[in-house]
Order: structure tokens, then C-alpha cells, then sequence
């Protein structure tokens, strides 16, 4: 056999056993190349945080140490207003509410929207206002908040628009995120969990999707405002929606505004460009890479009740983890529209 065929064969064993390291987990996983991906921390608003970003000594999920921000917010956005969330008449027009997703559309809550919902969801069962009266039943103290926004409703909530209030938190709520300085790519895609998915640049964390099928199980709206963010009592206002609110970064060659990083140090972007135009070419994640960004995300279309699909990165685990939805969601979500309720 000649050298050249030896030669051949060795480089073809070696191969093969790099990719079957790589695939169990017994190798270190690809790095990113470029250098621009990972979080710059004057990206986020003034105010928006509480005192400097720091760094400090981190675990991420795979065991590693490594650096990560430290990032303290206050739950409550300084770039635009919070609320309204719930009409309080069934006459009551889209100012007096915010929205609701069903399907990958974006509703108005408004008076309509609420008289229709037994039509919306072909469930009769539905009565979120007072036939006689046509008032909407809304959780109005913070004690309604608690019992209603809840996995196990209270029953006498059943059929409320929940509306938590930031007076109820006493204006904010302090939350500490770690954020690794340079992101440590998976070998393969990492389910979002409890905890946040990201922080906005103005400080406001992206949630994991709201768990509508236990809202609508009460036959509840937890309505969020037009900016697709509401109140909850322990983390305070947060998006579950990119709707194009908060503070932007935008890019010189009109890729789309970072709107905030994810948890494993990826900027999140928003889904279209300047132009108008839809990110292509995305992965499971809803993430790809170029030569200026290097991997990055795009926020998914409001009405799909979620930003990214699952984490690209090690992230830093949070407290008390829950098995979150699958990482395979829809990569290239069509732009929602705003639909009038039925009737």
C-alpha cells in the first residue's frame, strides 16, 4: 500500500473520531470565530440597569467557569409608558386596552375583542364581561392579581382580564442577570427554561412564552400592554412580545436594531431590516451568522408568544429550572397582523 493511500487513510480516521467527540459531548464544542458576537454594555439605556455592569466569576450550565456581566435591572421599562391593559367596557375602543396572541395573530384588546371571545375561542363558556351592565371584569387590587395570575386561578376569577399593576410592586422589582462576556456555543440547541430568555436594552427581560394554555384554561386574559409586556408580581413588567418598542441600536448597513441581548451573550435582533425585510436563512433558534455580527438572533413575529426558539450558547441556569417548550420552533415566522375579533 503506498504512502499517499496510508497518508489518506489517517487523516480520514482522525476526522471521524473528532466528529464523534465533537457529537457526544466529549470535545469542546465549536467556538465563534468572529470577534463583534457577545454583549457591549453601553448598548443599554441609562437608568435602564441599577448602577454599573460589572463583571464577575460564573458557572454555566455545562460546568464551565468563566467571566460573566453582571446585570442588574428594576423590572419596569424608562423608555416608553406601561399599560393600559384592560377595557372596562365592552364599548370601549383599542386605546382602553392592550393585546392578546392567538395563532401567531395580534388582537386589540378592546370592547369588541372582549364580547367576541366566546366566538374567538368556539367556547361558550366564555363571559368575561356583565351581560347587563357590559363591564369587563378586571382584577383590580393586587390581592385579585395574585389569586388570578396564578397557575391555579382562583376560581372566583375565572373569566377576568387580569391587570397587575406596577403600584403593586412598589414601582419596581430588583433582578440580577448573568450574561457571559464571551458566548460558549452548544454543541447542540439548549431548551429555553425558567428565568428570562434576555434582557431588552432597556433593561425590561424577554420572557419565556406565557403559558396561555393555563390562562385560557380559567377562560382568562393576562392581556399585555402595546408593547407586548405586563406585570407580573415577582419579576415586574416584562415583554412575552417584540412589538418595536424600547430602546434600539441600529446598524450601518441596515440589518435590523439590536433590541437586547439573550442569556448566553447573543445580541437579539429584530426580525425585519430597515427595508422591511425578514431575517432568512435562520436556524432552530431563530439564529444565523455574518461577517459583521457574527451569531446572532431575530426576535420572532409578536403573535408567536416568544423572541428565540432556544439558546445557541451555555447560559448561566437560574433558579428553580422548569422544562420549558421544545426548541423547535418556527424559524421564519410570517410578520402577525392585528385582526379585528369576529361579530
Amino acid at each position: 500500500m503506498s504512502k499517499t493511500t496510508w497518508a489518506a487513510i489517517v487523516i480520514a480516521v482522525a476526522i471521524g473520531i473528532a466528529g464523534y467527540l465533537w457529537l457526544s459531548g466529549d470535545a469542546a464544542p465549536p467556538t465563534d470565530t468572529n470577534p463583534t458576537a457577545g454583549l457591549t454594555p453601553s448598548h443599554f439605556l441609562a437608568g435602564g440597569v441599577e448602577g454599573d455592569i460589572t463583571t464577575v466569576d460564573c458557572t454555566l450550565d455545562n460546568g464551565a467557569t468563566t467571566t460573566c456581566y453582571k446585570i442588574t435591572t428594576k423590572g419596569v421599562p424608562r423608555d416608553h409608558d406601561v399599560g393600559p391593559f384592560c377595557p372596562r367596557s365592552i364599548t370601549d375602543n383599542a386605546d382602553a386596552g392592550g393585546i392578546w396572541l392567538k395563532d401567531g395573530t395580534v388582537y386589540d384588546v378592546d370592547g369588541k375583542f372582549v364580547a367576541g371571545l366566546a366566538e374567538l375561542y368556539d367556547d361558550d363558556k366564555w363571559q368575561l364581561y356583565d351581560p347587563k351592565t357590559g363591564a369587563v371584569n378586571v382584577t383590580l387590587t393586587k390581592e385579585a392579581c395574585a389569586a388570578a395570575a396564578r397557575p391555579d386561578v382562583d376560581e372566583q376569577y375565572h373569566n377576568h382580564c387580569v391587570e397587575c399593576l406596577l403600584d403593586y410592586i412598589d414601582g419596581d422589582v430588583s433582578e440580577t442577570t448573568l450574561i457571559p462576556v464571551t458566548p460558549v456555543p452548544r454543541s447542540s440547541p439548549g431548551e429555553l427554561r425558567n428565568g428570562p430568555v434576555g434582557l431588552a436594552l432597556n433593561g425590561v427581560r424577554f420572557d419565556a412564552p406565557a403559558p396561555v394554555h393555563a390562562i385560557l384554561a380559567a377562560h382568562t386574559i393576562a392581556a399585555f400592554d402595546d408593547c407586548g409586556g405586563h406585570v407580573n408580581l415577582h419579576v415586574g413588567y416584562h415583554y412575552h412580545a417584540a412589538t418595536g418598542c424600547g430602546t434600539q441600536v441600529k446598524q450601518p448597513d441596515d440589518h435590523a436594531p439590536l433590541i437586547g441581548y439573550a442569556r448566553d451573550g447573543y445580541g437579539i435582533y429584530a426580525m425585519a431590516d430597515a427595508n422591511g425585510a425578514e431575517a432568512t436563512g435562520l436556524d432552530a433558534c431563530r439564529g444565523h451568522s455574518d461577517a459583521v455580527r457574527g451569531y446572532h438572533y431575530h426576535a420572532a413575529s409578536a403573535g408567536e408568544n416568544m423572541f428565540i426558539g432556544c439558546f445557541h450558547g451555555h447560559v448561566v441556569e437560574t433558579a428553580r429550572p422548569r422544562r420549558g417548550p421544545p426548541g423547535s420552533a418556527p424559524r421564519d415566522g410570517k410578520r402577525p397582523q392585528r385582526s379585528k375579533p369576529p361579530g
